[in-house]
């Protein structure tokens, strides 16, 4: 295994506020152009957004983050770069048409054959897309749903788009010097884990990094809900999308394998969807400053993972509201709570619906948020926070924010 020393020029997260200095993004793509009224709700998304209209405000996105230092690689890049050998881009293929449930000898022959004539590039391109029926030639439209494994034997796809690709920081996290690799909670998101797999496994750079977890079938995690507190401390939401079994143990092969972190406090949230992940309530903006949802987290249910001499996790319950808990476990005298949407209830459901808490520090006291929760960025920016707003009206409508959007490689100490 290396160690974290090794691989500190290529991953080091050691905190939420840190000067960004590299970013992994993944600029949307023709998957969004795969979404149908018909199937929203089962791909996550309440309307489709406008593909050319996304890309240009995650453009501008990655040119916020680029201009104030930070390097942007892309997941379609370092993916292809991980399948140049013909037999890792091999094993890509075939593990992605078990992943998509094409089960059909004859089918996957044919997408066998559509993906060989392709780029690595344009490949994994076509893999977050998805495949429809009309781009094979000669596929019949007629075949019967059951050898496809496929809704009605009018299903237009053969293998379904991949649409939350954006939201880059769930398949995997970065911690410390580490990595984390996830079985998503709902299926249609799971097959997005493949390219970080196949990233942390071959890519040149990467493939030596320490892999703290690898989720099994047994324990959902999904990275929305890991908060990078402090080099000792993690925060782990149990919420809508990550189950108590799945902070457990990432909690033990965290504490058990880092060189630095010492406890993991593992938030309980409510099992809804707006609510769906930790930074969906409450992000880091500056050492001892924080936004958060009112009331979801006024009395806190907290649990405290350690790890014990017989190198197993103990578990105790955190005393205290929020304040108090954050004080104690960052050793900090006193700690500011943003409320989202200035705190006004009405405000705040509405701010919140569009990630007004999900937002992206891209060093102590600055932040990207979306410029469409001006309440909640007023608030911010009377509490001494610097806010670079960002256009949004195609993006949110995936129901994730900047922090959603981006996974931090390289991060300075604070």
């Amino acid at each position: 295994m290396a160690t974290e020393t090794r691989t500190r020029s290529r991953l080091h997260n050691t905190s939420e506020i840190g000067k960004l200095k590299k970013v992994l993004l993944h600029r949307p793509g023709r998957e969004l152009e795969n979404l149908m009224p018909e199937h929203l709700e089962r791909l996550l998304f309440e309307d489709i957004p406008y593909l050319r209209a996304a890309q240009e405000d995650h453009d501008t996105f990655a040119r916020c983050l680029e201009d104030h230092g930070a390097e942007v690689v892309y997941l379609s890049d370092l993916a292809a770069e991980a399948i140049e050998d013909p037999e890792v881009r091999k094993e890509m293929v075939e593990q992605y048409l078990d992943e998509a449930g094409v089960n059909d000898h004859r089918i996957r022959e044919m997408l066998g054959d559509y993906f060989s004539d392709m780029e690595d590039e344009e490949l994994i391109e076509a893999m977050m897309a998805g495949v429809r029926r009309s781009e094979l030639r000669g596929f019949e439209t007629g075949r019967p749903a059951e050898d496809m494994g496929r809704r009605g034997e009018d299903y237009p796809f053969l293998v379904d788009p991949m649409p939350n690709l954006y939201y880059v920081r769930d398949p995997f996290s970065v911690i410390g010097g580490g990595v984390s690799l996830h079985r998503m909670h709902l299926n249609v998101r799971d097959r997005e884990t493949i390219f970080g797999k196949f990233i942390f496994k071959y890519h040149p750079r990467y493939k030596d990094v320490p892999k703290w977890y690898i989720s099994g079938e047994d324990a959902a995690l999904e990275g929305g809900d890991i908060l990078v507190l402090s080099p000792e401390v993690l925060a782990v939401g149990v919420s809508e999308r990550t189950d108590r079994n799945g902070a457990a143990r990432l909690a033990h092969a965290v504490l058990s394998m880092s060189e630095t972190f010492r406890e993991v406090l593992a938030f309980a949230l409510p099992k809804e969807r707006r609510f769906m992940h930790l930074d969906t309530v409450l992000t880091m903006v500056d050492r001892d400053k924080f936004t958060v949802h009112p009331g979801v987290l006024d009395r806190p249910q907290v649990q405290v993972y350690t790890l014990g001499a017989d190198n197993h996790v103990d578990g105790r319950e955190a005393q205290g509201t929020l304040e108090d808990i954050l004080k104690r476990h960052l050793h900090l005298d006193s700690v500011t709570l943003i409320p989202c949407g200035g705190g006004e209830g009405v405000d705040a459901a509405r701010e919140q619906w569009s990630d007004g808490s999900n937002t992206l520090a891209i060093a102590p006291g600055e932040v990207v948020a979306y410029g469409r929760n001006e309440r909640t960025n007023r608030a911010l920016e009377e509490a001494g926070i610097k806010v670079y707003r960002l256009p949004c009206g195609e993006l949110s409508r995936g129901r994730g924010g900047p922090r959603c959007m981006a996974m931090p490689f390289i991060r300075e100490d604070v």
